[in-house]
């Protein structure tokens, strides 16, 4: 993935945490003007610092064919920048 403003995450996803995971990151980064990097909408600046919190790439280990995740964990895509309408994801298998 070759985007400076999303990162690919393991998390649990529904039941409210997807909520609790944007609420933290906006605790986090928050989008106002306290940043340098000034371009695109408000708070675009916290945008560039989200890679720091969720890498642009991961490792996700498969056995007999299935991801090796826990039971209620999802491969999610960590995107908070709304100047981008459109993302594109790739994908590597390696044996």
């Amino acid at each position: 993935m070759a985007h400076a403003t999303a990162g690919i995450v393991v998390v649990e996803l529904g039941a409210g945490s997807d909520a609790d995971l944007l609420a933290a990151l906006d605790r986090l980064l928050p989008r106002d003007d306290r940043w340098r990097h000034r371009h695109g909408s408000a708070g675009h600046g916290a945008d560039h610092v989200v890679p720091l919190l969720a890498s642009p790439s991961l490792a996700v280990p498969v056995d007999d064919g299935r991801l090796v995740l826990g039971t209620w964990q999802s491969i999610a895509l960590l995107d908070p920048n709304p100047d981008n309408a459109q993302r594109t994801v790739r994908l590597t298998f390696i044996a």
